[in-house]
């Protein structure tokens, strides 16, 4: 019964990570027609994508406390409900031609993201602990096939000129049935604290540490590499049309080819990510990601050749796919209380993927989109030089409390139940 509960409850996770990636990539595939429909500059659609990072902060910033007191599933009901509205909104916005109106869609999009998607991945990480196997970046590749299937469909959506918001608004539909079939599937309960503060590393008697997982100088340095690796992520999904489109010369629909095409590099390297990381480890793909994601934005920015660049894109994809969950995985390993510790890096990786592009531009309004992608190169670059921070393991070994392990002969399924008992 636990197993099949466990079962029943991975494929819903599944189901909530492909949701919003289809919601994400169905707004951003049609940007180039929204910009054009409201009549904006560059600087000015960062303007409004300022507001997906308002309600990003204000999502990221109330989730960690909110999984804390209330447990993941409630969080993820309201946070996915936010992203099905913020949709709606978005596509009322573009057939009023109102920007402000985009902007409160975006808002409550962000919020929805930022706060149930950390829940998300708590919930993940949990899973992962229960099974004892790499569940997160197939997790992660579910979000990727979404933004696959919805940049497919906002693809055509495009080439046949379909309504910005007949389209929103039918995927608002499918997104709703979605969610109720996958929520019954996720217990109550899950990462609800009952300590009264969130410890960092302690001794192995198990008593809580005062100090505070922020101050844990490894779990910052897997903040860091989350945080590079989410701001390509989420760059290349704000960005990524439009840099084709005005960066290379491409007509829309190429530019959103181009996204497609991105998102399935992403896919196929968050689906492959387990068979590597049982042979290299958590550094050396973590290492080998960064590099690929350096190569793929260096062939972007500076090759003048838009094949040369549609190519690099799928470099991109790749390096960017495994950063983000990997590194989720290195900081439950991290030490004790691991909510707190997904939840901390949860929230940086949040914060670059939702709240970072915006920023890109109103660089791109004063240099083009393809100089502030330099920006993100930066950052990528620097993940390859701290890669050896996501191999935790050994020092998982070394601060889980003895009460925590597994005890001799059950399997992770069933001590979790005795936990639970």
């Amino acid at each position: 019964m636990v197993d099949r509960a466990v079962r029943r409850r991975r494929r819903a996770l599944f189901l909530l990570f492909f949701l919003p990636g289809i919601a994400m990539s169905s707004w951003v595939t049609r940007t180039p027609d929204v910009r054009d429909q409201l009549g904006l500059s560059t600087g000015q659609m960062g303007l409004v994508l300022f507001g997906l990072s308002i309600g990003s902060m204000i999502g990221i910033l109330c989730s960690g406390r909110f999984v804390s007191r209330f447990g993941t599933r409630p969080v993820i009901a309201l946070g996915t409900l936010l992203i099905i509205a913020g949709t709606v909104v978005i596509g009322m916005g573009s057939a009023v031609r109102s920007a402000p109106l985009v902007t409160a869609g975006l808002c409550l999009f962000g919020a929805g993201m930022g706060g149930g998607e950390v829940a998300v991945n708590v919930d993940g990480a949990d899973v992962e602990r229960i099974t004892g196997t790499a569940v997160l970046p197939t997790l992660h590749g579910c979000f990727s096939l979404g933004t696959v299937v919805g940049g497919s469909a906002g693809m055509a959506a495009t080439a046949v000129a379909l309504p910005v918001h007949w389209h929103l608004t039918l995927v608002a539909l499918v997104a709703m049935g979605m969610l109720v079939h996958a929520l019954r599937a996720v217990p109550a309960g899950t990462g609800i604290s009952t300590a009264p503060s969130m410890p960092g590393p302690g001794p192995v008697s198990g008593q809580p540490s005062k100090r505070k997982v922020w101050k844990d100088r490894k779990l910052l340095l897997i903040g860091a590499i989350v945080l590079a690796m989410a701001l390509a992520e989420g760059a290349a999904n704000d960005w990524l049309p439009l840099l084709m489109v005005d960066g290379h010369g491409l007509d829309a629909a190429m530019g959103s080819l181009v996204f497609v095409g991105f998102a399935a590099a992403m896919t196929l390297g968050r689906f492959s990510g387990s068979f590597f990381l049982s042979r290299f480890g958590r550094a050396a793909v973590v290492r080998a990601s960064a590099v690929s994601g350096a190569v793929g934005l260096l062939l972007v920015i500076f090759s003048d050749n838009a094949v040369v660049a549609a190519t690099a894109v799928l470099f991109w994809g790749l390096g960017a796919s495994l950063g983000f969950p990997v590194a989720l995985s290195a900081a439950g390993d991290s030490g004790p209380d691991q909510t707190a510790r997904v939840s901390l890096v949860a929230v940086i990786g949040y914060v670059a993927f939702l709240v970072g592009p915006p920023a890109l531009g109103f660089l791109g309004d004063h240099y083009g989109l393809r100089s502030a992608m330099v920006v993100v190169l930066v950052f990528v670059a620097a993940a390859i030089l701290i890669a050896p921070a996501a191999d935790t393991r050994d020092r998982a070994a070394a601060t889980v409390a003895p009460a925590q392990r597994t005890r001799p002969g059950t399997t992770p399924a069933e001590q979790h139940q005795g936990d639970r008992s």
